[in-house]
């Protein structure tokens, strides 16, 4: 589902969305706000690239962080949650994940996870293929398709 049709479904159900982005350092927010009249449904976003970020502005918990690293499905969850929470909207999206060239904390590239905190609370794992510009993308897809197959 394309960001447009997102906004359309959010604005329709007087809904809201926030994001808590690592991977995408923002490219979800910036493609919800790209839509005409995105406002009425997008809250805002918390771009937490660093790992203590995730923690302080997110609240996703330092203990998970230390035992697990940035890259875990738990941590998209609670930055999902942690989006939701802090700019008080009814979806949260959150995202972490390796886009490359080089593995982090033992994670290889295109390792994402797309957490969704809401109504429904899940994590989606995705396994993408491509350069660092393919996998932020593809992850953005990713995200908002999650969204979107919750909103139809």
């Amino acid at each position: 589902m394309d960001a447009a049709e997102v906004i359309a479904r959010l604005v329709e159900r007087g809904e809201t969305v926030a994001t808590a982005e690592s991977l995408t350092a923002g490219l979800v927010c910036a493609a919800l706000t790209d839509v005409p009249g995105s406002s009425r449904a997008v809250r805002g976003g918390l771009i937490v690239y660093a790992t203590e970020l995730k923690a302080e502005l997110a609240g996703v918990d330092r203990d998970l962080l230390a035992e697990h690293g940035a890259v875990h499905p738990e941590v998209a969850a609670q930055l999902a949650g942690g989006a939701r929470l802090r700019c008080r909207a009814v979806w949260g999206l959150g995202l972490t994940g390796v886009a490359g060239p080089d593995p982090q904390d033992g994670v290889s590239p295109g390792t994402v996870y797309v957490g969704l905190a809401g109504p429904v609370h899940l994590v989606r794992e995705l396994r993408l293929d491509g350069d660092r510009s393919a996998i932020r993308v593809a992850s953005v897809r990713a995200a908002l398709d999650l969204l979107g197959e919750h909103l139809a």
